[in-house]
């Protein structure tokens, strides 16, 4: 997730610059700042909360959950790449009612609702190449925004087929041990699972084995508990005391 570094990092990039101290060289200088937060390596801008953001980066995580550095890289684009399309919108609208303000006093020799209709055009016309670019960085960063939400997502399912596969075979070793009266660690055989997750699983098996309408909660919930008091040596009686 983004740390408070990067967060400073992010705000910092957007104030390189002092800037031009004229009105005509702030307005120019505005601008590019709210280009650079659509296209560059700045993401907040400093009139942005970095507070909002941070808990828009924290909801984002925990949403999707990245398991390892691919993830955590797809993750953080996908959060800044919305965060940039939330901007837009009020760019646009931010831009017309500018442009409204400030052409105000044209075609005022001109009835309603024909002032209106002409200053709109007017508008669009002056401000078309700078809407036409918020249209298509919209369409750019939504397209680059579904790309990596798909990436993602075929890399977590890659995962969780990964860790299923190597979860069925840690309870199929760990069955062939019990019938042979062996004790298994998982961690000599390269498994990172703990024993109640290979025990749930165990439990999963046998409750498919004895067609168990439920297998799932006959696995957690039955099965692997009378694994676990076997394993720790507890009277079933006297379970719920030891746990």
């Amino acid at each position: 997730m983004s740390t408070p570094a990067q967060i400073q990092a992010n705000q910092a990039n957007a104030q390189l610059s002092t800037g031009p101290r004229t009105a005509e060289g702030k307005a120019r200088v505005s601008h590019n700042a709210v280009k650079n937060a659509l296209t560059g390596a700045t993401v907040l801008l400093p009139t942005d909360d970095a507070a909002v953001y941070e808990q828009y980066a924290r909801n984002a995580y925990a949403r999707w959950q990245p398991a390892n550095q691919a993830e955590e890289f797809l993750v953080q684009s996908i959060l800044d790449t919305e965060w940039r399309l939330l901007r837009i919108p009020v760019l646009i609208e931010a831009t017309w009612a500018l442009a409204r303000h400030n052409f105000a006093d044209l075609f005022a020799d001109h009835p309603e609702p024909v002032r209106s209709m002409m200053l709109e055009a007017h508008i669009n016309e002056v401000k078309g190449r700078e809407l036409r670019n918020l249209a298509l960085q919209d369409a750019r960063l939504t397209r680059k925004r579904d790309r990596h939400i798909a990436e993602l997502k075929e890399l977590q399912a890659e995962r969780l087929k990964r860790r299923e596969q190597l979860l069925n075979a840690a309870a199929k070793m760990y069955e062939r041990f019990e019938e042979e009266n062996l004790e298994f660690q998982p961690s000599e055989f390269g498994f990172e699972f703990s024993m109640e997750e290979i025990e749930e699983r165990v439990g999963l098996f046998e409750g498919r084995r004895i067609r168990c309408e439920y297998p799932e909660q006959f696995g957690k919930y039955i099965h692997a508990k009378l694994l676990r008091e076997e394993r720790l040596g507890i009277d079933p009686e006297t379970y719920e005391q030891a746990a």
